[in-house]
């Protein structure tokens, strides 16, 4: 395992359509936090995911800033 820092950032809220990515407010995305690795990410993804889970549109997602910022990375 890599000791670098891999950026991950973790956004939700409700989305207009639940078969697509786009949300209903922009203004009221959620940002639950930005984590070094994906293992943090996932467990407040998860966290986030679980406790909306009565609600249909809400999604949480994970986005992996390190590969926008250097696309190297893969």
């Amino acid at each position: 395992m890599s000791d670098k820092q891999l950026l991950h950032l973790v956004i939700g809220g409700e989305l207009k359509d639940v078969s697509g990515a786009e949300f209903r407010d922009l203004s009221k995305v959620e940002f639950v936090g930005a984590y070094a690795s994906y293992a943090d990410a996932h467990a407040a993804w998860k966290a986030k995911a679980q406790a909306t889970v009565d609600n249909a549109h809400a999604r949480y997602f994970i986005i992996h800033a390190h590969k926008l910022l250097d696309p190297s990375l893969g």
